[in-house]
């Protein structure tokens, strides 16, 4: 990477002003894997004291974001890319640092070949959150799209 680029993780971060809001920190963005973290930050809290239920939502589609231009950010020139639908199910108290780990549910190649053959292609990836100790607090599917421009 030149001193010009910025890393996906960067790009997020200046792009969108809602990751810059909460503070989040983009530790890994690749086609394989994107892993995003919310410190710990006492304005965020919900009324039990942990995170509030939106920042970790918007952590989660941030780190899903980040793998899908990890991925596809080689067909920005012809497609956008855009969240059609996602799901969230909270699974334990989150307490302090949250982290989100994205993964791609589908193969790169095969996404990209639907794009190739005119297709608007739909993916999903799922996002696990989990506490400093390891424990997985919520889990969360995307289902992305590449809308191809007119």
């Amino acid at each position: 990477m030149s001193p010009d680029q910025m890393s996906v993780g960067e790009t997020l971060a200046a792009t969108v002003p809602m990751a810059r809001t909460l503070g989040l920190e983009f530790l890994e963005t690749t086609a394989e894997r994107a892993v995003a973290r919310l410190p710990d930050q006492p304005d965020y809290h919900n009324h039990v004291g942990g995170p509030h239920a939106g920042a970790m939502f918007t952590l989660a589609e941030a780190a899903s974001g980040a793998i899908v231009l990890a991925a596809f950010g080689d067909q920005l020139q012809r497609a956008v890319p855009l969240a059609v639908k996602a799901e969230i199910g909270y699974r334990k108290l989150a307490m302090g640092v949250v982290t989100a780990t994205a993964t791609l549910g589908r193969p790169v190649a095969d996404v990209v070949a639907e794009l190739d053959a005119g297709q608007r292609p739909e993916f999903p990836v799922a996002v696990a959150l989990t506490r400093a100790d390891g424990a997985v607090t919520g889990e969360m599917t995307v289902v992305w799209t590449l809308r191809p421009h007119s």
